[in-house]
């Protein structure tokens, strides 16, 4: 079982540093998720870190609308930073007011493979939050979850998720987790996070 002082060891080195941005592309969105790592709350006998999942709310103009899904959102102009994108949209989707020194460093940049998707670079970063850091979701935000890290890093993207894309039926590869499937852009943000603590 990996506690939170073993998952920010091995952390330790491996990720890039917050500071360091790629340069936007132009005619590209940017935006940033938090990686939310907590200790378990003593009262639930849990041992191992674990980390902040939500499920988005359904919304017909969301277009991650109703999916599993880390805090965060599109970088806003007043933003001084990718990392500063992350925290606030931490604080406004699950009320976290987590400070700047709380980030770790950040994951490599992705991009949505779907063609549906607005062409839009996602940067993820690593956050501690402190003990008893208490969640209180806002309108965009149906559910939230303390996740054990390694529940899923043993379960794995061991399951298919099918979605019917331009008249044609596709898979991913998907992190179960009990009702819930965890595809598409954050598990391949949950497999990169995952491949750092091997």
């Amino acid at each position: 079982m990996l506690t939170l002082g073993d998952t920010l060891r091995l952390l330790e080195n491996r990720l890039i540093d917050a500071r360091v941005e790629e340069e936007p592309e132009e005619g590209r969105r940017r935006a940033a998720v938090a990686i939310v790592l907590r200790d378990p709350d003593p009262l639930d006998s849990g041992d191992g870190a674990e980390m902040l999942l939500i499920k988005r709310a359904e919304n017909p103009r969301d277009l991650w609308s109703g999916h599993m899904a880390l805090p965060g959102g599109r970088w806003d102009p007043t933003d001084a930073s990718l990392a500063e994108t992350a925290l606030r949209e931490t604080r406004e989707e699950v009320g976290l007011g987590l400070s700047r020194e709380s980030v770790l460093g950040r994951l490599g940049l992705l991009r949505p493979n779907n063609p549906l998707l607005p062409p839009i670079d996602i940067t993820p970063f690593v956050v501690v939050a402190p003990p008893g850091a208490e969640v209180s979701s806002n309108h965009e935000v149906a559910a939230h979850f303390w996740v054990p890290v390694e529940l899923l890093r043993g379960t794995g993207p061991s399951a298919k998720f099918a979605l019917e894309v331009l008249g044609e039926w596709r898979e991913w590869p998907a992190y179960p987790y009990g009702e819930h499937m965890i595809w598409g852009l954050t598990e391949r943000i949950l497999s990169d996070f995952f491949s750092l603590l091997e």
